[in-house]
């Protein structure tokens, strides 16, 4: 069968129902254990209209996959799965890269090609596709993106240097040069006895800092500076405080930290004043804002001299590992990053994937300047493109800024585009997780528990700019270790999502903001779970209990096609998308989550629109406490009620008794997606699922139970 003919084929047996089956087909039992759904028909608990609650993402890729994603085939493919809005993510932001989103543009410094890029508001011909700059005045060893950069203060290279974002000096936050010191932390690995740095300055210097330490508790070690942490937050070295008189000039500054060497993994330089210097020859002003260093080393002091354990190279695998308060956007025409594209702004409205519907856009804020975000919007406003908001930022809670830097960042984007449209709706931050807490990096103290966000709110508001957040955006990619068995995974969906609408409320979004679900998906990284019934089973929960919550909007991570992943961790294979295709795109079979989605877009939810209302949905056992089985109700606009039910039991039959729907003798509509309709067969990259046939519809008669399948999604509706 020829590609396009495969596409209309699953169009054509997913978009239309079955023949109905027989009532034995169902597979209906007395086995299994019992419970009752009951739905209260005239209790509704929200409402959402799936034209803007349902809705799928377009992200950057590697270079050359505009074109084969976006064919005439795989748009139509993509969009019978019935999502509707699209988010399109900024994959620069997450790999330290600044976005030229219009490959025409200027250079703060044109003559050589370098410095702070502004792309142009026009363009002569469409973008079909744009490019991140790498930057090279970079201080993280570890970015969020390919993870294929490192850090310039450990990379053994006194000519390179990190920078500190000069967006941050109060030039342009216009408060007090003391509100947004910045900071290096060094990643020992292990515990290691300390008491000496060699600091190699770049220009602008410090000429006030301090060197401290996190002490150590031998018993429990994080994995990363935002992990968790005990202790007595941050300590100064005993000789670790230095002043104007000490780091006068610059150069390089070898300290003997403390008489003797002090155990500790982590160790912090916080940089308070800067000298306002700049390199030789440098024109801009923001060249002399913030600080530089050239060359990092943590050691030992002995017999007067000074013996380095810290590890140097241009490699971030081989280096000591640094995360940095911020990043300098300064970056070359040298740098740009071929091995990953953005699709064009063009390409995405000319290829049909949108709809016509409004498209969430994001601008950049760690690595970018406000006036390329102001020169992105003057381009759609120009062309007329469906832009009613814009989502600042990505993930900055996943990039070790903390929330006072970012607030100060955000506020000078959101002033820029204000600029071009005082009445753009502004949101973000496309939070890494709903959860974030303080990080070790940054925070002052361990009793300190309080949210990122809830730091980052405060923030924004005492900035005058609580009107800016006009939505809440995050992520949701529950489980990184997702070679563990589902079961127990599952079952913290629901009440993860239950706590992190919980979170953002206490944090203190009012209940008039907004929450988008911006991504979600099983995990962050490819594995058999997403390819088998546990990474539908996630997406549905995630979703319907979202909305449930009252989230407004959803946005399922993986629209496009994409071949299996390895995952050297566990060693399977899988990916978050819903469809697997070969190394071209072109499209080989339906995912479990193409499935389970068309169940929820086209069965549960009126795929043409309008306000459905959410149900009361009550799940009991006469005999279990709990039971692994979640149901939601909706009153759709053409007045039926659809139960979406999942079994999340990977082995055992449940028989539910509905109540609520219909009257007695009146039959009802079932769609199954199980192991009879929907099976995967791992076999490395080759792997692939039979049956897949999608949701099989029956007819459930008056009075009869029905009966959940292992590890199965259904969904009940009125005739």
């Amino acid at each position: 069968m020829g590609r396009g003919m495969f596409i209309k084929d699953i169009v054509r047996r997913l978009a239309t129902a079955a023949v109905i089956a027989t009532f034995a087909s169902v597979g209906l039992t007395a086995q299994g254990r019992q419970l009752v759904i009951s739905v209260n028909r005239n209790e509704s608990i929200g409402s959402f209209d799936p034209l803007h609650a349902l809705g799928s993402t377009i992200d950057g890729h590697a270079a050359g996959s505009t074109s084969r994603i976006l064919t005439h085939a795989n748009v139509a493919a993509m969009k019978s799965a019935n999502f509707h809005r699209i988010s399109y993510r900024l994959r620069t932001e997450l790999g330290m890269e600044a976005w030229h989103w219009n490959p025409r543009g200027r250079w703060s410094d044109e003559a050589h090609q370098r410095g702070y890029w502004t792309s142009e508001s026009t363009s002569p011909m469409p973008i079909r596709v744009s490019y991140g700059y790498k930057l090279p005045r970079r201080g993280n060893t570890i970015d969020q993106g390919n993870g294929d950069g490192y850090s310039r203060l450990t990379d053994g290279d006194t000519v390179s240097y990190w920078k500190s974002n000069p967006y941050l000096d109060a030039r342009f936050t216009h408060d007090s040069a003391t509100s947004h010191p910045q900071w290096v932390v060094v990643d020992m690995d292990s515990i290691v006895g300390v008491n000496a740095i060699d600091i190699r300055w770049g220009a602008p210097f410090a000429t006030q800092y301090h060197v401290q330490y996190w002490p150590a508790n031998e018993d429990e070690q994080p994995k990363g500076p935002d992990d968790d942490q005990t202790g007595a937050g941050w300590v100064n070295f005993a000789s670790g405080v230095v002043n104007s008189s000490a780091a006068a000039g610059g150069g390089n500054a070898m300290l003997q930290l403390a008489a003797t060497p002090i155990r500790a993994r982590w160790i912090r330089i916080l940089l308070l004043s800067s000298s306002h210097s700049a390199i030789r020859g440098a024109r801009d002003p923001r060249d002399s804002l913030g600080f530089a260093i050239r060359e990092l080393s943590i050691g030992q002091m002995i017999n007067g001299s000074f013996h380095d354990i810290s590890r140097h190279s241009p490699r971030g695998d081989r280096q000591t590992r640094t995360y940095a308060s911020s990043t300098d956007p300064w970056h070359r025409a040298a740098d740009r990053d071929d091995d990953t594209e953005q699709p064009g702004i063009d390409a995405m409205f000319a290829s049909g994937i949108t709809r016509g519907l409004p498209m969430l856009t994001p601008v950049g804020v760690l690595y970018d300047t406000p006036g390329n975000a102001a020169a992105l919007l003057r381009y759609i406003r120009h062309h007329k493109y469906a832009v009613p908001g814009v989502e600042l930022g990505e993930e900055p809670d996943g990039q070790f800024v903390s929330p006072a830097d970012f607030a100060a960042l955000y506020v000078q984007v959101a002033d820029s585009l204000r600029s071009v449209d005082p009445t753009i709706t502004l949101g973000g931050p496309s939070l890494q997780d709903g959860q974030t807490k303080m990080m070790m990096s940054w925070k002052e103290n361990s009793t300190d528990e309080r949210s990122w966000f809830g730091h980052f709110l405060d923030a924004l508001t005492a900035l005058g700019h609580s009107r800016d957040l006009a939505f809440v955006s995050f992520e949701f990619y529950p489980f990184d270790r997702a070679c563990t068995p589902t079961a127990p995974q599952l079952a913290k969906v629901a009440p993860q999502i239950d706590d992190i609408v919980a979170q953002f409320r206490s944090d203190g979004v009012p209940a008039s903001v907004p929450l988008l679900m911006t991504e979600y998906g099983y995990s962050a990284f490819s594995n058999e779970s997403e390819m088998n019934r546990a990474g539908a089973i996630l997406n549905t929960l995630a979703v319907a209990e979202f909305l449930a919550r009252g989230g407004a909007e959803t946005f399922f991570y993986g629209t496009e096609p994409s071949a299996l992943d390895r995952n050297s961790k566990c060693e399977s294979w899988g990916d978050n998308t819903l469809f697997v295709a070969d190394d071209d795109r072109h499209i080989i079979a339906p995912n479990s989550t193409y499935q389970a989605a068309r169940m929820l877009t086209t069965l549960w939810a009126d795929s043409s629109g309008g306000t459905h209302s959410i149900l009361t949905t009550i799940v009991k056992s006469a005999s279990e406490s709990s039971v692994p089985v979640n149901a939601y109700a909706v009153h759709r606009p053409d007045n039926r009620i659809a139960v979406l039910i999942v079994n999340r039991d990977p082995t055992q039959e449940w028989t539910v008794d509905l109540h609520g729907l219909s009257t007695p003798t009146a039959a009802l509509d079932v769609w199954r997606l199980s192991s009879a309709e929907y099976e995967w067969h791992p076999n490395g990259d080759h792997g692939f699922a039979k049956p897949n046939s999608g949701a099989r519809k029956s007819t459930l008669p008056p009075n009869m139970p029905l009966v959940l399948r292992p590890y199965s999604i259904v969904v009940v509706r009125e005739h």
